[in-house]
């Protein structure tokens, strides 16, 4: 018998890759065969690589938001890989396709549009980004995090609210582990900074000025995004990389906060993970929003402590710092009463349900 392929897509950011993950993670237990479509360079590629699936690498090109010359380069890397996308959807037949959204999945999801392969996608923000809002037209289901994004789309059919998928990996790592790993020796609550996968050149710098501040009281475990270490700030009861991936469950473990970019699917984590957090919004004008508007609804329910960018210091962020932990207890009992959807199974499900009919 021959196993149903699923393709999954989705990257650019650790953001449209990790709730594919949680996906795959319980799909290959039940014997689906499963490959990966993301771009040549990309993050994904590194993320996807330890799940032991096939990745087939396309072009992709991405708007970015500043001028920027690489831009002119875009429609051609678009068209490139809507062809190896077409192809590739020609040569493998998959049954079905979860897309993440992004710039990664728009030329599949348009190779499996001229190939009659039905297209799941998920929109983790609150607004729909562009890639999703280009593939409306294209998908049979579109998958929301949040129940208001609906307003987004005039086809209601297509909709519904399923949540995030979060990794159930997350929800057993091992604090001990990670403070053995991390090289912790005094007892003290720990902090955890990290700026996303691409990582932050501003909260990375305000976290260095402030650690002499910071020291005294935390451990203090910092991502700081590819390349974008300095290990002439290394010192005991601090330690730093690039990212977090196999040590992520071990160190959300350990971590009583953590200070966060406003990513959907990093939110949901430390809401699932019941971590006081504060977030740190990339800001408009480097992105669309998405990440302002997440981090304003969170606030708005009591769930999220908000620094803005533009008002992000050393000083700034010491004073954010201290009011999250003295209002930690508050913060934690909130996110606990706050109800999720069980994503991953909704998720699961709705995919189930276009393999089998």
């Amino acid at each position: 018998m021959i196993r149903p392929l699923i393709f999954f897509t989705g990257g650019g950011s650790a953001g449209h890759v990790t709730p594919n993950i949680a996906l795959i993670e319980v799909l290959k237990t039940q014997g689906y065969h499963i490959a990966y479509v993301g771009s040549e360079t990309g993050i994904e590629a590194s993320l996807i690589q330890p799940l032991g699936i096939d990745y087939y690498p396309i072009s992709a090109g991405k708007l970015r938001r500043q001028w920027d010359w690489r831009n002119a380069l875009m429609p051609g890397q678009v068209l490139r890989g809507i062809w190896q996308s077409f192809w590739l959807c020609r040569r493998h037949r998959p049954n079905v396709i979860f897309s993440k959204g992004g710039f990664v999945a728009l030329p599949l999801v348009i190779g499996a549009w001229l190939n009659r392969i039905p297209v799941l996608t998920h929109e983790s923000d609150l607004s729909p980004g562009l890639a999703n809002r280009l593939m409306y037209p294209l998908v049979k289901k579109i998958a929301l995090s949040f129940p208001q994004s609906e307003r987004y789309f005039k086809n209601k059919t297509k909709l519904c609210y399923t949540g995030s998928p979060i990794r159930k990996s997350l929800f057993i790592g091992d604090a001990e582990k990670a403070k053995f790993f991390c090289g912790f020796v005094a007892d003290k609550p720990v902090l955890l900074v990290y700026g996303g996968g691409l990582g932050s050149v501003k909260i990375n710098q305000a976290v260095w000025t402030a650690l002499p501040r910071l020291l005294p009281q935390f451990n203090v475990v910092h991502a700081c995004g590819a390349g974008k270490t300095d290990h002439s700030f290394d010192q005991l009861g601090y330690y730093q990389c690039a990212y977090l991936n196999d040590e992520l469950a071990a160190i959300m473990a350990l971590a009583d906060i953590v200070v966060s970019r406003a990513g959907a699917n990093s939110i949901l984590e430390l809401l699932a993970l019941a971590k006081p957090h504060l977030l740190i919004p990339l800001a408009k004008g480097a992105s669309r929003g998405d990440q302002v508007e997440n981090a304003a609804f969170y606030q708005d329910l009591g769930l999220s402590q908000v620094l803005a960018e533009g008002e992000l210091t050393a000083v700034s962020l010491r004073a954010a710092i201290d009011q999250l932990w003295q209002a930690r207890e508050v913060f934690t009992q909130k996110i606990k009463a706050y109800p999720l959807p069980d994503a991953q199974r909704v998720l699961i499900a709705l995919i189930q349900a276009e393999l089998h009919g």
